[in-house]
């Protein structure tokens, strides 16, 4: 598949930059620091972007791809409107140039809690969700932006992220999350990403991730 990833040199997107690469995908990576990517740029088309929130220059990097895959959003507490605002640019992008598959990152505490989660588990997602108010409220934001948007897309939503390796295995929920689902390792987020590229049942939902 021709594929193109945003967020290439973060934590989620360094993986679906690496596994996309090692499946034999054709991958071109959207960047503001090429020498950030973890594979030999000879394996990897370069689209080098100043500004990710100009839909204009995101266009080429986007048109006549099989997927658009994200992992935009912000690295603190401070969300600043980031995962919507770049969010909103690539969705406009990809909409000028009728490319249609999207995958994003979200987080669990934006999905529909879980009825049966134990007690504890609520207590400590409400307990980070009040650390983590404004990221959570930018999440929001952006998948109310996917859902308005003309893509087929997916918000993959995990919990507590590690740098625990791959492992391929992890429980996926579509609309909801996985009963006490605490933690998943960025390599499976990106794992659980390229898989679900061609999952019809996917598209136009939010997948729960979690061990």
């Amino acid at each position: 598949m021709r594929l193109t990833v945003f967020g290439a040199t973060g934590g989620i997107g360094q993986e679906i930059v690496r596994q996309a690469v090692a499946a034999g995908h054709e991958v071109t990576a959207v960047v503001r620091d090429p020498a950030r990517l973890p594979v030999p740029l000879s394996r990897v088309t370069v689209h080098t972007a100043a500004r990710i929130d100009d839909p204009e220059g995101l266009r080429e990097a986007v048109a006549g791809r099989d997927a658009v895959l994200s992992g935009l959003g912000s690295r603190g507490r401070k969300a600043d409107g980031i995962a919507e605002r770049l969010t909103g640019s690539v969705i406009r992008a990809m909409e000028a140039e009728g490319t249609r598959r999207l995958l994003v990152v979200s987080a669990a505490p934006v999905a529909p809690k879980p009825a049966d989660d134990p007690l504890l588990d609520r207590m400590m997602l409400k307990a980070i969700g009040a650390i983590l108010k404004e990221v959570y409220a930018d999440l929001t934001l952006m998948e109310g932006a996917l859902a308005r948007s003309a893509t087929d897309w997916t918000s993959v939503r995990p919990p507590k992220l590690t740098n625990g390796p791959l492992t391929g295995t992890y429980r996926t929920v579509y609309g909801s999350n996985p009963r006490s689902g605490r933690s998943i390792s960025r390599a499976d987020v990106a794992h659980a990403m390229l898989a679900l590229i061609d999952d019809p049942a996917a598209v136009k939902q939010g997948v729960g991730l979690a061990y």
